[in-house]
């Protein structure tokens, strides 16, 4: 494969800080995330973010059907070149955010292994959209991310690092932090540290569909009045003072509690007592 030096002289490739475009470049930490991605035989493994394809050279090896995604048109023309060849290798130009994923997803019993080192702006959407839109096609996600969001998605309820996003990967699916990566792992070196992390979605949530709408709904009130108590977040999330107080006290905390501090149970259950209360200022 091209060397980075090669790319950037040969191809006249800079890398654009705008696109968020930090190249993984340590050999141990490149051997670390093939040795842990491991698909079943009937799954197809799909790379986020292709790029200068040091990763695509290890996940070759696995003999697996590879489909790998990448929107740089240089960035892909080269993969083009290195791997347009090997028939269990499928190239697409294509933003992964607006990317159908149902063509590639293999036959039953068989899912998608997804895997990539994406651009750190991409995170929480991407994590988000993959884990509510894909689930039922993905048998797992593992990702390079900013440590920083790492350990926002593996947060524990009531620290400062639990979140919106937390509560996401926790209804959603098992994350694991897999290791740390230094930043200086990359060229050119991102300002901050990295994570490599997997988020294997689970075969079913707690609520159906309508349950779970409610679910986030509360989840937003909460976390957009961080600072406030439970029930004027409930108020400032639209519910009327008389059914925030009835679901508060059934779920037997106090009104003057920080929402935040609420584990996932917990924002579950609530979120149920308001939906039966069913009483809102603005439905």
């Amino acid at each position: 494969m091209a060397s980075l030096h090669e790319l950037f002289n040969k191809d006249g490739f800079r890398p654009r800080k705008s696109a968020g475009q930090n190249f993984l470049v340590d050999t141990k930490i490149l051997g670390r995330i093939e040795s842990v991605i491991r698909p079943p035989s009937d799954d197809v493994m799909l790379e986020v973010g292709g790029g200068t394809g040091a990763l695509t050279e290890r996940l070759v090896k696995k003999k697996s059907p590879l489909i790998v995604v990448e929107s740089d048109h240089k960035l892909f023309d080269h993969l083009e070149r290195t791997f347009g060849n090997l028939p269990y290798v499928h190239l697409v130009k294509a933003d992964i955010m607006k990317l159908d994923l149902t063509p590639f997803v293999p036959p039953s019993p068989g899912k998608i292994t997804l895997v990539g080192n994406i651009p750190y702006y991409l995170t929480t959407p991407l994590i988000t959209r993959l884990l509510e839109k894909e689930r039922g096609r993905i048998r797992s996600i593992s990702l390079m991310i900013q440590k920083e969001v790492a350990e926002r998605l593996g947060a524990k309820a009531g620290t400062k690092a639990w979140g919106a996003l937390s509560v996401c990967a926790r209804y959603w699916s098992n994350f694991q932090m897999l290791f740390p990566v230094p930043r200086l792992s990359f060229k050119p070196a991102p300002k901050v540290e990295s994570a490599f992390v997997r988020l294997t979605p689970l075969e079913k949530p707690m609520l159906d569909e309508e349950g779970t709408k409610n679910l986030f709904r509360l989840v937003r009130a909460i976390f957009q009045t961080r600072r406030k108590t439970l029930l004027n977040s409930l108020k400032s999330g639209g519910w009327t003072d008389e059914a925030a107080r009835v679901a508060i006290e059934e779920c037997r905390l106090k009104p003057e509690v920080r929402g935040e501090t609420l584990d996932l149970e917990h924002l579950v259950e609530l979120s149920l007592l308001l939906e039966k209360a069913g009483e809102t200022k603005n439905p």
